[in-house]
């Protein structure tokens, strides 16, 4: 009986067991791509942060330990790959004397560095002019000395006088925040910034400028073995950390660790809940809609699944029996959708990333594959509730002579809280949670610096699942008012089609609104889910470039070292070509009471075009009303939205600043006038900072110094430019590029590269509005043959006949992808503000990605026309011939 009864079905019922096959494969292979990128995503944050760090371990020997029992305990410790001493010693300044003057500075660090550091630790230090090896100076200290290789320096060191050391190199070192950390501090009480002056030692040549000095420590600098770490960034952290912890407790107080390694990784666990975050927000109303997809497909059968049963029972089949033939067709569809949606979602992964794993390799082999059996899981789930369960429902609550009767003769009353306002409480609901969660003080993910435990606020995820829930019980709401209680409207409207036949259609679209308003509502969520997750992705990628944009400054900066007195006038010699224009940023600190803060000096009427500024970056006007100000009123000036908050500022308040008098060398007090808010600037820090105009600082201070270039070359060109002006202009000054830049960045907002989350999720997304738009519509004129059968004996014509099909086709597209769309827009602007942390700065308008809208629009059309053409031209079989089969 099952093997005859499984022949029957893919014979007689071959259309819908594709299409439920279909929705089954559409959601498992959803939850397949999207899980497995999630497990690539945290891998590949894991593998960025690890590179990041030069030294993993630098081990402070604590005063009174010997640094060899250390070095030897460090060595012997689980994962340690590398271990070298390092030495440190405060100075009390640098001096030199060349081409007839002295120059000094103030006081500084020297370290002094074992055999083989530069092959151990490559990525601590970068050579820029003279000798890899020997006394090298670091590139501020040479230009604050206007020291060269070859060059004498004398060194002060507290308790052991003057030495002279000749320089052999200059270098940079692109590590110089941790290399001079202070070991055991938290990182907010960190030092604000690594010392201007660095001298690099040998180490038998420190140790003998050292002899007698009492400001010298040791420390031990560590490389630690990776490959054990999981690819989990807050698993990885766990790890790292428990690993300094252990070391320092078997130093018995011997050693301080600072773990760099895990630093990065704390930070990296943040921007891997991100991901999470996005997979949860982007996919998984996908995978929802998909399942819903599949339900529709089993329902638009339910009646022909009423009748068999009838008839199987007349026959003298037990209830038994009949559910064991529903799972047989049910486990079907779970196995032969599954193992299609795994297929697909294999083929996805290579075609995207040119592995089925997603590109996570076997680090994360245990991730991957598992995230494969869940969907494998959810896609069975999906079938037994969309094919067994509605069976032995109607097993249970339907008798013999029901089936007998049509479906929409029966009519089943909804409780009061599904028929009075659910919807209502819903999208209120919605609401509140929206206003709670975009507050000003508001933390979608909560990472505490130094703590294992991280945690996302979930309930967040209310405010879309609410509306995206509430918006389609609306749409199915006003549906089914419309087709029961509309029929002189919708007999109007289906006149042009169908002629004397428009009453009989509209009765028919109240007879059937139930499946029609289903069909209009899934059409809608999936429109809406296709729109929002377009906008979403474009404003993401948007913003990423605004976020690296705002880092690097301009499409390429040329950063001026600090002392240096480049005037404005320089900028000639930087346009070379493919430039368009080059603008001077001076950049100074000031104090505003006891704090010390960056001041940006700017030519108002060039600066907006130069740097890109947004109206999202400033608050109390646009970015031309804000610097129109500092140009009307030279005194005026912009302040960080923390400074403002901090210091209670009212617009037209005083604020006095301390700046140095580049005279006299000493600070003195500038009176500035408070007008407006800056929340982000370009190369500025994202907390506290000033922006001024720049000729009335120049006065103010006796300098028109320039701390940076900011380099428009049109958008193109970026490192070939870059690269001529570092030959151009040597060491002195740093040049940076937006491409660079762009793949450097570490915020939230660029570490979960949404390329590839891009390519799954819009491709899905376009293939569930055609299938909600065509799918469900095909199946539901399948299951009405035997009506248009009817209407033919009556006496309909084919032109009546084909004004019929053509007007519920009509009906559902209009409907649903106009009320699709609303939706759609309105839970953009709901992720985006939510997702607060995801976006810095906010976006000042959405990006509509137009191509991509037109695309998915097109294809629910073509899916809508292709199922109405079939209906038309089943619509047109013979009466007597569908009847008989029927």
């Amino acid at each position: 009986m099952i093997t005859a009864w499984s022949k029957g079905l893919a014979r007689h019922r071959t259309g819908r067991l594709l299409a439920a096959l279909a929705g089954v494969a559409l959601s498992v292979a959803l939850i397949a791509a999207l899980g497995s990128f999630l497990t690539a995503s945290k891998a590949t944050m894991t593998r960025r942060a690890l590179r990041s760090v030069a030294v993993d371990w630098q081990v402070q020997v604590q005063p009174g330990a010997d640094p060899g029992t250390v070095l030897s305990l460090v060595r012997r410790s689980p994962g340690t790959r590398r271990a070298l001493p390092v030495g440190y010693a405060r100075t009390s300044g640098f001096s030199t004397r060349a081409h007839g003057s002295t120059q000094t500075t103030g006081p500084g660090i020297a370290l002094g560095l074992p055999d083989g550091y530069r092959h151990q630790f490559a990525d601590e230090i970068r050579t820029l002019a003279g000798s890899p090896t020997g006394v090298l100076l670091a590139q501020q200290t040479a230009s604050n000395l206007h020291a060269a290789p070859g060059d004498t320096v004398d060194v002060a060191l507290p308790g052991a006088g003057r030495r002279q050391v000749t320089v052999d190199g200059v270098v940079d070192l692109p590590q110089a925040d941790s290399l001079f950390q202070t070991v055991g501090l938290p990182g907010r009480s960190q030092p604000t910034a690594p010392p201007d002056n660095v001298v690099l030692l040998p180490a038998a040549q420190f140790a003998a400028l050292t002899h007698g000095t009492t400001a010298a420590t040791t420390q031990i600098h560590v490389a630690r073995d990776h490959s054990r770490l999981p690819p989990d960034p807050a698993a990885a952290f766990t790890s790292a950390t428990g690993a300094a912890h252990h070391l320092e407790a078997r130093s018995a107080g011997t050693a301080l660790v600072g773990d760099n390694v895990g630093a990065a990784l704390d930070s990296a666990r943040q921007d891997a809940l991100y991901a999470q975050v996005l997979f949860l927000f982007l996919g998984v109303p996908g995978a929802v809609l998909a399942a819903a997809l599949t339900a529709a497909v089993a329902s638009a059968g339910a009646d022909r699944r009423r009748q068999e049963q009838g008839l199987l029972r007349l026959r003298g089949l037990r209830p038994g029996q009949i559910i064991a033939l529903a799972a047989l067709e049910a486990a079907l569809i779970g196995l032969f959708g599954g193992l299609l949606g795994l297929a697909t979602a294999a083929v996805t992964g290579r075609l995207a990333f040119g592995a089925a794993s997603f590109g996570t390799g076997t680090a994360a082999w245990p991730a991957w594959p598992a995230w494969y059996g869940i969907a494998f899981a959810a896609g069975a789930a999906v079938a037994a509730a969309a094919v067994l369960l509605p069976a032995v429902r109607d097993l249970r609550t339907v008798t013999v002579a029901d089936t007998r009767k049509e479906r929409g003769a029966r009519r089943t009353r909804s409780p009061w809280w599904a028929r009075y306002g659910l919807d209502v409480v819903l999208l209120t609901g919605s609401w509140l949670v929206f206003r709670a969660s975009s507050g000003h003080q508001y933390a979608l993910v909560l990472a505490p610096e130094g703590v294992p435990a991280i945690s996302v606020s979930y309930w967040a995820f209310l405010g879309p699942v609410l509306l995206w829930t509430g918006s389609g019980l609306l749409v199915w709401r006003l549906t089914l008012l419309a087709l029961l209680h509309g029929r002189p409207a919708l007999t109007r409207l289906a006149r042009p089609l169908t002629g004397n036949l428009a009453g009989t259609t509209a009765a028919t679209f109240a007879r059937r609104s139930r499946s029609l308003a289903r069909s209009v509502v899934l059409l809608a969520l999936a429109v809406s889910f296709a729109l929002s997750t377009a906008v979403f992705n474009a404003t993401y990628r948007q913003q990423a470039e605004v976020d690296a944009r705002l880092t690097n400054g301009a499409d390429v900066t040329v950063t001026e070292p600090p002392g240096a007195h480049v005037p404005p006038r320089a900028a000639t010699t930087l346009r070379i070509s493919g430039t368009r224009h080059v603008e001077p940023l001076q950049h100074r600190f000031a104090y505003v009471g006891a704090d010390l803060q960056d001041l940006y000096g700017v030519r108002p009427d060039t600066i907006t075009r130069a740097a890109s500024l947004q109206d999202a970056y400033f608050a109390g006007g646009t970015a031309d009303q804000l610097m129109r100000r500092l140009a009307r009123r030279p005194d005026n000036l912009l302040v960080s939205e923390e400074t403002v908050h901090d210091f209670q500022l009212q617009p037209g308040d005083t604020v006095n600043l301390r700046v140095q008098d580049a005279r006299t060398k000493t600070l003195r007090t500038v009176g500035f006038h408070y007008a407006g808010v800056v929340k982000e600037f370009p190369t500025a820090p994202k907390d506290s900072f000033f922006v001024a105009n720049a000729s009335y600082l120049a006065t103010a201070t006796g300098s028109d110094a320039v701390g940076a270039f900011l380099i428009d070359t049109g958008g193109s060109r970026q490192q070939r430019i870059a690269a001529r002006l570092r030959e151009l202009l040597g060491s002195g000054a740093t040049v940076t590029d937006l491409t660079r830049t762009r793949g450097s960045v570490g915020t939230s907002l660029t570490a979960v590269d949404l390329a590839g989350l891009t390519r799954i999720e819009l491709a899905f997304a376009v293939l569930l509005a055609a299938g909600a738009g065509g799918l469900v519509l095909a199946l539901g004129l399948a299951e009405r043959r035997r009506t248009f059968a009817i209407a033919t004996v009556l006496g309909a014509t084919k032109r009546q006949l084909r004004g019929m099909v053509l007007s519920e086709a009509l009906l559902l597209t209009a409907t649903g992808l106009a009320t699709g769309a609303l939706i759609g827009w309105t839970l953009s602007e709901m992720l985006v503000v939510v997702l607060t942390g995801v976006f810095d700065p906010p976006p000042a308008v959405l990006a509509v990605p137009g191509g991509y809208l037109a695309l998915t629009g097109l294809a629910a059309l073509a899916a809508v026309a292709a199922a109405a053409l079939n209906g038309i031209r089943g619509a047109r079989r013979p009466a007597v011939e569908e009847l008989r089969d029927l």
